[in-house]
């Protein structure tokens, strides 16, 4: 055998051990963080994150943050114009959004992810979408709420606590539920 071949012998079984030992702390590093959603199935209610964190609108000038809303129910949907159960449950969103503002209750607060404003406008426009809706340039706070897929949608209670998670594509019934739950009829 030559010494290239020992040589290459002796290597693989390193590169797989360093291979296995990436790809368990890769897998450790990306475990969502489920903390909200574990008070929350024990009925708990916890405070909604990242409240002050003023983010750019969408459209028109300024910013908005979650606490603009405080005193009101607030759907929270992280999404981006690439995502394809994002636009399914588009149409879902804007019913409790013109539920919700009709009784003068809340309203949804859409929170872009990973897009670019030229998508997310057109998005927008496309699916006639009327509710506020932010830009998280850094995607911060996504990472407080620990939404790492899309699309997640959490509902505030008019204190600012969390009452409700999906985490995936939401429906009638599940937005709903939340509301009502959240005291914002239904």
């Amino acid at each position: 055998m030559t010494a290239r071949a020992r040589l290459t012998r002796a290597l693989w079984p390193a590169l797989a051990a360093a291979f296995v030992g990436l790809l368990v702390y890769g897998l450790v590093l990306q475990s969502p963080d489920t903390t909200l959603d574990d008070a929350v199935q024990r009925g708990e209610r916890p405070v909604a994150p990242g409240a002050a964190r003023e983010l750019p609108r969408l459209e028109g000038l300024g910013s908005r943050s979650l606490s603009d809303y405080r005193g009101k129910v607030v759907v929270v949907n992280f999404w981006a114009s690439w995502c394809a159960p994002c636009e399914v449950e588009a149409p879902a969103l804007q019913r409790i959004h013109d539920q919700l503002t009709s009784t003068n209750r809340g309203t949804v607060l859409a929170v872009t992810y990973q897009d670019a404003i030229t998508d997310s406008k057109r998005f927008v426009r496309r699916l006639r979408l009327t509710f506020p809706v932010i830009r998280d340039v850094e995607t911060e706070l996504a990472a407080e709420f620990g939404t790492r897929n899309l699309p997640e949608t959490f509902v505030i209670d008019p204190d600012g606590r969390v009452v409700a998670i999906s985490r995936g594509q939401t429906d009638d019934a599940f937005l709903r539920d939340a509301v009502r739950r959240a005291g914002g009829g239904a």
